[in-house]
């Protein structure tokens, strides 16, 4: 069979990939000397991985993550708080397999956006739909599909990613209606899709955030069921960076890490 007979035969298939590389797959093969199922898997292996390759870029961009980071860039040297094994078992993403949630705790600038980028990137790689939102973002969506009358529509979209980061929690309280609306989201994913949250509050002062000492126990009754808690007690990266530039003094980044360590 001539090349460009293969080459429809593929496109028919909708084997994108490998008609735009053919000769040279079929130039390697022939220097390996692969025997015909050989060659069939090496074609099938190199198109998967395209496809596979093209999947992960969708799927990141629909996620919508504020920075390319990942957790082989994250230093956990300058945080001895986070236990770099409970990472990697997390990155496996079987908590997203299992509709487990994920709760990131720490001062401001500790990381804990990066390792939930991270994990979500991971998520991606694996096939899993992500949605990444600030906590503000979210709820002001929340408001605005009710008013318009479509929350159940707004509710119904944000349930279907198999993982909903939520970024932020805590750096701003909730107005009642906003807080009420977050439990209904809360409630709509339990044991059905993950959740990751990030709050520079320990969850003991969540009611200060939300305003309603019920609605919290209802809302924590819910995230925490199945979850995975970490907690990361060092500086500000962004601080401890400046510090060694010289910018700044170390009094004043352990005034700040003081006080962002101090209940409020």
């Amino acid at each position: 069979m001539k090349t460009d007979d293969l080459e429809e035969l593929l496109g028919e298939l909708r084997l994108t990939s490998i008609p735009d590389k053919l000769d040279n797959l079929l130039d390697e093969a022939t220097r390996n000397n692969l025997t015909n199922s050989e060659l069939i898997a090496f074609l099938v292996n190199e198109e998967l991985g395209s496809k596979r390759g093209r999947r992960v870029v969708m799927g990141t961009t629909m996620a919508r993550f504020p920075f390319k980071r990942s957790l082989d860039d994250f230093d956990f040297a300058s945080q001895p708080s986070v236990d770099p094994k409970q990472i990697r078992e997390l990155s496996t993403c079987r908590f997203v397999g299992n509709a487990e949630n994920i709760v990131l705790l720490g001062p401001p600038g500790a990381g804990k956006t990066h390792i939930a980028v991270g994990l979500g990137r991971k998520a991606v790689e694996q096939g899993y739909a992500v949605l990444f939102l600030s906590a503000q973002a979210l709820v002001a969506n929340l408001v605005k599909a009710q008013d318009e009358g479509r929350l159940d529509d707004k509710l119904a979209q944000l349930g279907k990613p198999k993982l909903l980061v939520v970024d932020e929690v805590g750096y701003m309280p909730f107005e009642k209606r906003a807080a009420h609306l977050f439990f209904q989201l809360v409630a709509k994913r339990y044991e059905k899709g993950s959740m990751i949250l990030t709050s520079n509050r320990p969850v003991s002062e969540w009611d200060q955030v939300f305003g309603d000492a019920v609605l919290v126990t209802a809302i924590l009754d819910r995230l925490l069921h199945h979850s995975h808690v970490v907690t990361i007690k060092g500086q500000s990266n962004r601080l401890k960076e400046k510090r060694r530039s010289g910018l700044i003094k170390t009094s004043s980044v352990d005034a700040v890490s003081a006080e962002a360590s101090t209940p409020m």
